[in-house]
């Protein structure tokens, strides 16, 4: 990947002489701190609720797959309200921390429903509209407080931060596991201030929105686009990109399936499931911050690009023989995996961030990240119903040719040339072109 960066750039490079080039902004680092308490909170759920929704309650794979699909679709529509509201009355933060404060809730409603589905169901419900109502906000607020030419960097830092926290908090499942001899309440309970705490941090450290310095889109631009949340979807470049996005995201089957996919084929013991996601979030960890560097380097098409292409190879290495030590299959699959967030997740606000006014951020990255949802929501229901219909195996070769079309879809509607970039404090301007087919 680091050879990438000796090529021409279609991007500037940040400046070597101090200055935001060389500085993660002060909003950036205080919303990773932020994401990095509340991701514990929420990982230490998300790491056992597979298993205790499928093993425990005895969900099969295809109810599974919709609860899991029906939530990130939930989350996903919830995406666009957090996206209008935060644009409507400049309330960036403080749409996010009723986002943040909603998703700390549901872990009492975790603990309250006790074995009961719809409880169950309801606290899910709860934490997911919080995630979808946080999340465009707050990618907002990364991007009006960054220079555009360095967002895969401040990206990078703040994914980071974010997985720091997803790699803490299946340990501290474990470990609260282990203790409490699989008490799931102690996991909810210590969940629930951890999030608590992320929402202080929220409330302290990250500044109002009038701190964040907002870059001036034209006024052609604004009187255009204005400030409704569809409105980014009449932009050409951002219309491909979010084309690129959905039709990607419809090939992605979800983490939750490969990690019981590889509890299945190396009949893992249940209390070391929630330990799986660890090793994806390490690699994440690692490359979260270079591959956001690269994509501002070299462009953020192809870095999006090859993300998936991992993603592929994860499918493909789940579908190979398994022989030898269960590290020959579990190493690749959850590197491959980290792998592809680090080149995906943030790379892909970048990308879109420069295309989308300032007074319209957070609603057209709302658009997007519902796009690319509401297609994973779809691609989690109909892998899970191909499992329980066909069996895994064939249901991940199904999954291996969606994922090769929509590669060959995806290079082709990912605009080739660079987005339009704002110069501090002045109109926006466009950088030299580079051709990255």
């Amino acid at each position: 990947m680091y050879l990438a960066t000796t090529g021409r750039r279609d991007l500037p490079a940040p400046p070597r002489t101090g200055g935001a080039g060389r500085h993660v902004p002060g909003t950036v680092l205080a919303l990773g701190a932020v994401s990095l308490v509340t991701d514990i909170s929420s990982e230490m759920v998300t790491a056992v609720l597979p298993l205790y929704l499928v093993l425990g309650l005895g969900l099969s794979p295809l109810q599974f797959g919709f609860l899991e699909g029906l939530f990130n679709g939930v989350a996903a529509v919830v995406r666009l309200l957090g996206g209008y509201a935060a644009d409507h009355g400049r309330g960036h933060k403080r749409v996010a921390g009723l986002g943040y404060a909603l998703s700390a809730l549901s872990r009492i409603g975790l603990l309250l429903a006790g074995g009961a589905t719809a409880g169950i169901a309801a606290a899910l419900a709860t934490d997911r509209v919080g995630k979808g109502i946080r999340t465009a906000p707050r990618d907002a607020l990364i991007t009006l407080s960054s220079p555009p030419e360095t967002l895969g960097r401040s990206f990078g830092v703040h994914r980071a931060m974010d997985t720091t926290g997803a790699l803490l908090g299946p340990l501290a499942a474990f470990a609260l596991l282990w203790a409490t001899a699989d008490a799931y309440d102690a996991v909810f309970v210590v969940s629930f201030c951890v999030g608590l705490l992320g929402v202080l941090l929220l409330a302290l450290y990250v500044p109002a929105d009038h701190a964040a310095p907002r870059p001036a889109p034209r006024p052609a631009a604004r009187a255009r686009r204005g400030r409704k949340t569809f409105e980014a979807l009449r932009d050409p470049a951002f219309r491909r990109i979010l084309a690129a996005a959905a039709l990607l995201g419809a090939a992605t089957v979800g983490d939750s399936f490969v990690y019981l996919l590889l509890q299945q084929r190396l009949a893992l013991p249940v209390g070391w499931f929630p330990l799986l996601p660890l090793g994806a979030a390490a690699c994440y960890l690692l490359l979260a911050v270079p591959a956001g560097r690269i994509a501002d380097r070299v462009g953020r098409r192809l870095p999006f690009l090859y993300g998936h292409l991992a993603l592929l190879g994860v499918y493909v290495a789940l579908l190979a023989p398994l022989g030898g030590p269960a590290p020959l299959l579990l190493v690749p699959v959850l590197a491959l995996l980290g792998v592809f967030y680090a080149t995906t997740d943030g790379v892909l606000m970048a990308l879109a961030g420069p295309v989308l006014p300032a007074d319209g951020r957070a609603g057209g990255l709302a658009v997007l990240q519902t796009g690319q949802a509401l297609a994973r929501m779809l691609a989690a229901a109909g892998f899970g119903a191909a499992w329980t219909l066909w069996g895994s195996g064939p249901a991940l070769w199904a999954a291996v040719s969606v994922l090769l079309v929509a590669l060959v879809g995806g290079w082709a509607l990912l605009p080739r040339t660079p987005s339009p970039i704002p110069a501090p404090g002045g109109p926006e301007t466009t950088t030299p072109e580079r051709r990255t087919a």
